[in-house]
């Protein structure tokens, strides 16, 4: 059995993005699923599924990420693989191509799981990634007219992620986002923790997208990974923990999770979140805008 799901982000989206934004999904979850398909390794296809969509000037994360404050993308990723509990991540992370790579290399090259800011740079220059500049002149724009309100919108939608389990049954996660719209300099975000915004065990991986505060306050994707451990299929441990949330907080999330079965779980308490999934089950990637 193989398995994968890929989101783009819990929010609102334009009408004209719609299109574009499930068919950015699509080619992200068939870009992991080709390399599992062929014994490539459940890790292996949630970093280059995260990574396409970091490519993808339409999401929010690396190329075309949301800026803060001072006009700049600051970003955070991180992964894990859910056989050994290695994760590896990178926040306030500024001009790198795909942060997740960086994430990644920070779990497999150092004794650290999360370096920030010009520290978690300078590694990434000392490891061969070199300099790029991710801000679009579409985001450029559009944090103008933010700036001119002093109000970020809410409601862009916020991360890309992907979970997936490989041949071998191990289960793994990815995550990165540019984060919220004008944020403070040096603002952190689920993302880029273990167990808020991304986490991967032996029997569950999780993926979640939305108001990171919220997230981090609850420890939500562990939340949803230990009820799939005891027992909850993917789908209804994702709506007890988004259910809870909303109740306590009003806060809009959208989750993806996978069980070692192969089980997937997409459910969003927002406007729309385009998703993507392949399972051994399936005869090709499905991608749907929202539920």
């Amino acid at each position: 059995m193989i398995a994968i799901a890929v989101h783009g982000g819990a929010g609102h989206w334009a009408e004209d993005e719609r299109a574009d934004a499930e068919e950015g999904v699509r080619a992200a979850a068939a870009a992991g699923w080709d390399l599992m398909a062929v014994g490539g390794s459940a890790l292996d296809a949630v970093t280059a599924a995260v990574a396409a969509l970091e490519d993808d000037p339409l999401f929010n994360a690396g190329t075309g990420a949301v800026l803060n404050a001072e006009g700049a993308a600051e970003l955070d990723a991180s992964v894990m693989r859910g056989d050994t509990l290695a994760s590896g991540g990178v926040t306030c992370i500024r001009r790198v191509r795909n942060p997740i790579l960086v994430a990644r290399r920070v779990m497999e090259s150092t004794d650290c799981v999360l370096l920030a800011g010009e520290h978690a740079l300078a590694f990434a220059r000392e490891q061969g990634f070199g300099d790029f500049d991710p801000v679009t002149p579409r985001r450029l724009a559009r944090w103008a007219a933010a700036k001119a309100k002093q109000q970020g919108d809410a409601l862009v939608p916020g991360t890309v992620g992907a979970v997936a389990l490989d041949g071998d049954g191990r289960l793994a996660a990815a995550t990165s986002t540019g984060g919220r719209e004008l944020k403070r300099p040096g603002r952190v975000g689920d993302s880029p923790i273990p167990g808020a915004g991304n986490y991967a065990s032996a029997r569950a991986a999780v993926s979640a997208t939305g108001w990171g505060e919220f997230m981090m306050r609850t420890a939500t994707a562990k939340a949803i990974a230990t009820r799939i451990e005891n027992g909850e299929s993917p789908a209804s441990a994702a709506q007890a923990v988004l259910e809870e949330m909303a109740a306590r907080f009003a806060a809009r999330i959208g989750v993806i999770c996978l069980d070692a079965q192969g089980e997937i779980g997409i459910v969003h308490g927002t406007e729309g979140m385009p998703h993507a999934w392949r399972s051994s089950r399936d005869g090709g990637v499905l991608a749907r805008f929202s539920a």
